[in-house]
């Protein structure tokens, strides 16, 4: 048995595993989970495009490394000010 998780602002339950209650959200443990579900589902079709195109799971590419924000100019105040990061 496992714990049942409520989502979707209450309105659906599922039942969850105990391993799947780790709080390991971050991390290579989470990237090493995702890349499993993943693997689980590479036959599903998943849309993309504003949903007028649909491609195999399988087919996306690995996630990629998030790039340096230093440099980048971000907006302060009510859109009147900016600072460099």
């Amino acid at each position: 048995m496992g714990i049942i998780r409520i989502g979707g602002r209450g309105t659906s339950r599922r039942v969850a595993d105990e391993k799947e209650q780790q709080n390991n959200w971050t991390g290579p443990a989470f990237k090493q989970y995702s890349e499993h579900r993943k693997e689980m589902a590479k036959d599903e079709y998943i849309s993309v495009g504003r949903g007028t195109t649909k491609i195999k799971f399988g087919d996306v590419t690995g996630s990629t490394n998030t790039t340096s924000t230093k440099g980048m100019w971000v907006g302060t105040g009510r859109g009147t000010g900016r600072r460099r990061l």
